[in-house]
């Protein structure tokens, strides 16, 4: 930054000087111009005097003339004044003629030097306002180069300005930082201490906890950490489920056209070169179509197997090689294939030439047979190729020891590259197949049959040949995919030490996830722990026990019903009574109604009326009172004196009766519910210490059983503690290797604060 302050401020110098010294020429030239413009009005002035002077020269020469003539007219009137005068008038005539050439030589010479001084004024002018042109253009150049220049400076100056301010700001916060930094130090070497004393103290009571439940570390064995379930990757196993998927799909493509192959060239073997239905065909031949009719036996299984391997693989397994089970028995499904094609490989190579052999065979169609005779051997061998590597995938499920994890990336890229000369085969035989169905066409012996099964064979081949390369393809674009899901075990370890270990590991992955389901299941609404162990211990010796109250809510049950039997039983009789009541009601109208109507004979039936009301009164009393409360059939006799006693009072002293009787009822059944209760209680407490003494002997018994698990366990501690030792003394180093590493990085800590003063003493000197 000094620099630049010192390099801006020498061209600034230099450009000061620059921009005087134009000011200077500026200065100079306006000053010419001044003078040029005084001089130019000095010509100017003289050349107005001059037009002046012409101007009445011109008009003198006129008079003259005006004159002259005067004269010439005179003349000829006078000749004699003429005569007398000539001399006087000769003699002025050469004076005036002198002075008129005079005149006219001055004017001329007068005309010239006007211009030649005009000319002259012109192209001076000329110069000198192109020149003055040229030195406003420099000038206005010269003021721009200069605001341009002095708007730069006061930029650079202001952003210097800005910049030193910057680095006082950025000084002190970098002083600030140093201070945070060395108290940081402090602290982190306080920390740095407290985290060694707490490390050491970690140290021992982590010593002493192996020491005491650690009986050994399963990582440390590749056959124990070989039963240990690796992480779980959903997505890796959809993703070789859908894999395993679209394989099952090409293989039922390929089965499929297999089966049509060999069914086809079943038929071709039966029709050409002799036809079965008007000759018979030679032994080889049918020995060749007995052997072809069996291909679904040994083609079908290959879809089978690849189904089952397909099923086998779920979103909730582990796919590895070591678990893949079912790839040895599609391995098997298919070396019987390969056996079986091994089988049909000479039949049909002896057909072949035996069809060369046969005169209805041309050059061409025989060259065709040779190169088919060709591609079938390379056919089987390919087949062979492939069983030898799809053998070698299933060992690590039967013997890991026979395939090494470092040889899968070479198993995977063989097969795929055998796929491909799988699919390079038929696409030859597709085409040698296609000219040898053109040149038997040709035969005067083809016949439509013969056409049309060369046909099926030739579309049979071309679905092969689809299929093959759909499979290569396949097998290609996810040869990475194989090669890295298909080898990852356990945590720490390298791989899977047999099958066997791979399905304990697999059992314990099930037992694993239907514990995490456990888990997931949403809990049910619950009471705070205090308030449950209150609750258990209520429930385990008080007499509210699961089963007293079961017994007390039958009882209850069993109550109601009978209340519920009474209730309706009251029900009924209180229907009754209000019938009864209607009844005595419609007859007191009836006999009332019967007495109104009698309206002529009222003195004599009033009397008679009102004897009939006593009667009927008396009756009434004196009948006997039934009650329909709850004392059944309670019947009172009443002693009744109608002449002292009225129908109110009887009503009172019924209710009197019937709310005694009412109360007496109520505190009876209060008592009974009492006793009922208490018995009941007493029968819940019998059962509740019953219940706790059976459930003393049982912690008892489980106190025992635990008492000696402990007693075991404290052996096998003991005998496992030496085995520790070993680990305890790695943990250790690795806790020495932790503090040299703090100590380095206090160190390095140190270090960056040296530089950091050092940067925030350059900057001080870079702003001073």
């Amino acid at each position: 930054l000094a620099s630049l302050v010192f390099q801006l401020r020498a061209q600034n110098q230099v450009l000061k000087k620059g921009v005087v010294d134009e000011q200077a020429n500026s200065a100079s030239l306006k000053e010419q111009l001044k003078m040029k413009d005084q001089s130019l009005r000095k010509l100017q002035q003289e050349m107005d005097s001059l037009t002046f002077r012409n101007q009445q020269l011109a008009k003198r020469v006129e008079l003259l003339q005006d004159e002259l003539a005067l004269s010439e007219a005179r003349g000829k009137k006078s000749k004699k004044s003429v005569e007398s005068s000539s001399q006087l008038s000769q003699e002025q005539k050469s004076v005036f003629n002198e002075d008129l050439q005079k005149k006219i030589e001055e004017n001329e010479r007068l005309h010239i030097l006007f211009f030649e001084a005009d000319e002259q004024h012109k192209r001076l002018e000329a110069e000198l306002r192109s020149r003055l042109e040229v030195l406003e253009t420099d000038a206005a150049q010269h003021q721009a180069v200069v605001d341009s220049l002095t708007k730069k400076y006061t930029e650079t100056i202001e952003k210097l300005q800005n910049d030193k301010a910057k680095l006082e700001i950025k000084s002190q916060t970098l002083e600030r930082e140093a201070k945070d930094c060395r108290l940081r130090t402090e602290e982190c070497q306080q920390q740095l201490k407290n985290l060694q004393a707490a490390l050491g103290s970690r140290l021992e009571e982590s010593l002493c906890i192996i020491n005491e439940k650690v009986p050994f570390n399963d990582t440390r064995s590749a056959q124990y950490n070989a039963l240990n379930v690796p992480l779980h990757n959903r997505r890796n196993q959809l993703k070789l489920r859908d894999l395993a998927g679209q394989a099952l799909a090409f293989v039922q493509e390929l089965v499929t056209a297999l089966l049509n192959f060999h069914t086809y060239t079943e038929q071709k073997v039966q029709i050409f070169p002799i036809d079965s239905a008007t000759d018979t065909i030679s032994p080889l031949n049918q020995k060749f179509s007995q052997y072809l009719h069996e291909n679904a036996s040994y083609v079908r299984p290959l879809e089978e197997g690849m189904l089952h391997l397909f099923e086998s693989i779920t979103e909730d397994t582990v796919t590895v090689l070591e678990t893949t089970v079912k790839l040895k028995a599609f391995s098997e499904h298919l070396a019987s294939y390969l056996s079986f094609l091994r089988k049909i490989l000479p039949y049909q190579l002896k057909s072949l030439e035996e069809e060369c052999e046969s005169s209805l065979c041309t050059a061409a169609l025989r060259a065709r047979n040779m190169e088919l005779h060709r591609d079938m051997k390379r056919l089987t061998a390919v087949f062979e190729k492939l069983h030898t590597y799809v053998s070698l995938l299933a060992l690590p499920s039967t013997r890991p020891e026979g395939l090494l994890r470092t040889n899968y990336n070479f198993v995977f890229t063989n097969i795929a590259a055998n796929l491909h000369g799988f699919h390079d085969i038929l696409k030859d035989i597709s085409k040698h197949y296609s000219q040898k169905a053109a040149l038997e066409q040709e035969v005067p012996t083809a016949t439509q049959k013969l056409v049309t099964t060369n046909d099926c064979i030739l579309s049979s081949v071309a679905a092969l040949t689809n299929g093959a390369g759909k499979m290569a393809s396949f097998f290609s674009n996810n040869l990475d995919h194989f090669s890295s899901s298909l080898s990852y075990g356990p945590k720490g370890g390298a791989e899977f030490i047999s099958p066997l270990s791979a399905e304990c590991m697999l059992q314990y992955k099930k037992k694993a996830a239907a514990y995490v389901k456990s888990l997931k299941k949403p809990c049910a609404d619950s009471v705070p722990y205090e308030e449950a162990l209150a609750n258990r211990r209520v429930l385990l010796s008080s007499t509210e026990s699961r089963e007293g109250l079961a017994q007390q809510v039958q009882q209850s049950l069993e109550k109601i019903a009978k209340l519920e039997q009474e209730k309706e039983h009251w029900m009924l009789e209180a229907q009754l009574a209000k019938i009864k009541l209607e009844k005595e009601n419609q007859k007191l109208k009836n006999s009332l109604s019967g007495h109104l109507t009698e309206t002529t004979q009222e003195h004599s039936v009033l009397p008679n009326i009102a004897e009939q009301k006593k009667e009927t009164t008396e009756k009434s009393l004196r009948e006997p009172i039934k009650s329909t409360s709850l004392v059944r059939n309670l019947t009172l006799r009443v002693p009744i004196r109608v002449t002292n006693c009225s129908a109110p009072d009887v009503e009172s002293r019924e209710d009197l009766i019937k709310t005694h009787y009412m109360a007496r009822i109520a505190e009876l059944t209060s008592h009974l519910q009492l006793a009922d209760s208490k018995s009941v209680h007493f029968h819940a407490e019998c059962r509740a210490l019953a219940k706790r003494l059976s459930l003393a002997e049982k912690s008892k018994e489980s106190l025992t059983e635990e008492l000696k698990l402990a007693s075991q366990n404290i052996t096998r501690l003991q005998a496992s503690k030496l085995f520790c030792n070993d680990e305890l003394m790695t943990t250790k180093r690795s806790y020495e290797d932790q503090l040299s590493m703090m100590s380095d990085h206090l160190c390095s800590m140190n270090e960056t604060l040296t530089k950091q003063r050092e940067e925030i003493d350059t900057l001080k000197m870079t702003s001073k």
